[in-house]
């Protein structure tokens, strides 16, 4: 059976407020990112305790640790960084969590990014090498501008590091909004298909300026839901609709789209034979 999580951050600024949402709408996890309008990164020890005491007040459990790391140009410090994916890591055994998102840096500015395949190999390798003990899993989620920006390159991250710490995020409508892609369930999915562990439902038209309607875009989320429920897919479908607003770092959606959005996904999983809770 699926999972329903969420970046409520979407949803409302506040945090209480966001696990107070979730637990209205019946969805059971939450992926943190931003809390009370700072990144889950930069929290203080009791922003922390306090968060996670929400969180365990309202039954939720969190779906993965919604963190920034990779998201950085590949000229900046590397030391600097790996000392805040290791904050990371902390934060997924905080809380109780198998998975941290992360991306696969930007190039140099004015510089491609697939010129720089193999020190983006060399930083993820080292991540990985620093989690090798560890109950917790990068998970990787395709994104405009980094080295993992094609599923073709998604695979290759994958592939090329050959380790079970290290797994893929499918995010449809990515492609949408970067490449114009409107098949990516034929031209993407099959080629992350091994991959991938965790699911990010947000749709698009080609050329929109903000998100569309689980279902109404050019996502093709319906036939993903359907792959998902062929291969009997148990991971996270976590919404981040992008409603309303839609950047680099997060976006928004407000409540009352926000519930449309958990509807559509419950129906089209539904319709589809995706068990979903």
């Amino acid at each position: 059976m699926a999972i329903l999580s969420a970046f409520a951050d979407e949803v409302t600024e506040d945090f209480l407020e966001q696990v107070k949402f979730l637990f209205t709408r019946n969805v059971g996890y939450i992926e943190p990112r931003f809390l009370n309008r700072k990144n889950i990164m930069d929290l203080t020890h009791q922003e922390l305790k306090e968060a996670r005491k929400m969180i365990e007040d309202y039954g939720l459990k969190v779906s993965a640790i919604g963190s920034p790391i990779g998201k950085v140009r590949l000229d900046e410090p590397f030391e600097v960084h790996l000392e805040k994916f290791k904050h990371a890591v902390e934060l997924a055994q905080f809380f109780n969590t198998p998975f941290i998102r992360i991306f696969s840096y930007y190039a140099p500015e004015g510089k491609n990014i697939d010129d720089y395949r193999e020190q983006v190999m060399d930083r993820l390798s080292a991540q990985v090498e620093i989690i090798a003990d560890a109950d917790v899993t990068m998970v990787h989620e395709n994104e405009a501008g980094i080295y993992g920006h094609s599923a073709a390159n998604c695979a290759d991250i994958a592939g090329t590091i050959g380790s079970d710490k290290l797994r893929l995020v499918y995010d449809p409508a990515n492609f949408v909004w970067a490449d114009k892609i409107a098949d990516n369930v034929h031209s993407c999915w099959p080629l992350m298909k091994p991959y991938v562990v965790h699911v990010h439902i947000k749709d698009w038209k080609i050329g929109a300026k903000v998100g569309s309607m689980p279902g109404e875009g050019d996502g093709q989320i319906r036939k993903l839901l359907a792959e998902l429920a062929t291969m009997k897919y148990e991971g996270a479908l976590t919404m981040e609709p992008h409603l309303q607003a839609g950047g680099q770092f997060g976006g928004s959606t407000g409540p009352e789209l926000f519930s449309r959005a958990i509807e559509a996904v419950r129906r089209i999983a539904g319709e589809v034979g995706l068990p979903c809770d």
